[in-house]
């Protein structure tokens, strides 16, 4: 039996994913967070084989979550999901260490294979986001969010999403001089004026929905 610890802040999403993970026989949902935070402290590896989490959630999010418990726990099997299937969330969460990357969209369809695949300790990443990544490798890489550290990123996308200083300093329990030192350094290397700008480059590489 694979046991599946279950992260998004979304209920009914977590309900959607476990009943159709514990309709196939072989995985029960072995315990549900609604954030990143409580992502952490429930994971033990003793009782999750296998962690599937959200990107997007309030608070710590996504990313960070999947970073600290694999600093804790560097044998964690990690799935992230994001509503974007974009190559910079995906390349992102592989590079801090899950193991497989699935796309809301596709989930329904694929997240029974993509949860055994990960569970069985082999990376799932779904056809056309892995033509994606190869197709940005071979491009160089050259988009300018390449140069944010993941820490950046993760400020850049909750400003873009509309979050005050203060309120991304909350949330990331940092102080809001750090934070304002991570905007300034990501508006240098993206050559953004303001946050209106940085808004529409995450539109612009479908990162947020307009």
């Amino acid at each position: 039996m694979i046991r599946v610890l279950l992260v998004d802040d979304h209920a009914v999403v977590r309900v959607g994913f476990r009943l159709l993970l514990q309709a196939a026989g072989d995985v029960a949902v072995a315990g549900e967070a609604e954030s990143g935070e409580a992502a952490c402290a429930a994971y033990a590896p003793q009782e999750h084989d296998v962690v599937v989490i959200d990107l997007s959630m309030p608070g710590m999010g996504g990313l960070e979550a999947l970073r600290r418990i694999r600093a804790r726990h560097p044998r964690a099997r990690m799935l992230a999901l994001s509503a974007h299937d974009d190559v910079q969330h995906a390349r992102r969460a592989l590079k801090l260490g899950a193991l497989g990357f699935l796309s809301k969209r596709s989930a329904p369809e694929s997240l029974l294979e993509a949860v055994r695949t990960v569970a069985a300790g082999r990376r799932y990443i779904d056809a056309a986001l892995a033509q994606s990544l190869a197709l940005a490798e071979l491009d160089g890489g050259d988009s300018p969010l390449e140069r944010l550290s993941e820490r950046e990123f993760d400020v850049f996308i909750r400003l873009a999403r509309g979050a005050s200083v203060q309120k991304i300093a909350d949330d990331l329990k940092l102080s809001s001089s750090t934070v304002g030192t991570h905007l300034y350094n990501i508006k240098q290397k993206l050559g953004a004026a303001n946050q209106a700008e940085l808004t529409l480059l995450a539109i612009r590489h479908g990162l947020i929905e307009a």
